[in-house]
């Protein structure tokens, strides 16, 4: 999938008002809910969604790099995170919570992690941006915005100290 550079203006602020919306919407009456985030992008999200969803105490992170396939070939990133997951992961319905969905190979990662940490009754993807080339069969359950990206551009997520987000495009 490749494309020029004609993408719109991302506004990750509305971005992030589409998906909290959709989240909210997709989580009435259900019970049990927890908000995982994946570092470092997913992780800034899944603070914020907590904070709106009244969660704090239901709020973990995940940083999947040793549950890659693909570790032993990327090796490990400098700014690795432990994971936190202070709550019962058993019969709870998780959010897990990304920033980009590319392969669908950190999603499958962070899944994988989750299970050790015990059985939920359900995992729930949710993405700002789902940028297309799966290698998974891996979709989000909550999206803000679906684009196209050229396979030498990535999206990178960042975050204000005043917590605001910004999304721009990054050239290889």
């Amino acid at each position: 999938m490749s494309t020029t550079n004609t993408l719109p203006p991302l506004d990750a602020e509305a971005l992030y008002a589409r998906l909290a919306q959709q989240i909210k919407a997709g989580l009435q009456g259900v019970e049990q809910v927890a908000i995982v985030g994946i570092h470092s992008g997913g992780a800034w999200l899944a603070e914020r969604l907590a904070k709106e969803l009244q969660l704090n105490d239901r709020l973990g992170f995940i940083d999947a790099s040793f549950y890659r396939d693909d570790f032993a070939e990327k090796g490990l990133r400098a700014d690795v995170k432990p994971s936190q997951i202070g709550f019962d992961v058993e019969g709870a319905t998780i959010v897990l919570v990304d920033d980009v969905l590319y392969t669908g190979r950190t999603t499958r990662a962070a899944i994988n992690e989750l299970f050790d940490y015990g059985r939920p009754a359900r995992i729930l993807l949710a993405a700002l941006v789902d940028r297309g080339g799966r290698e998974l069969p891996i979709s989000a359950d909550f999206l803000a915005e679906t684009i196209a990206l050229a396979d030498d551009q990535s999206l990178q997520l960042q975050r204000a100290d005043d917590g605001r987000f910004s999304l721009t495009v990054v050239h290889a």
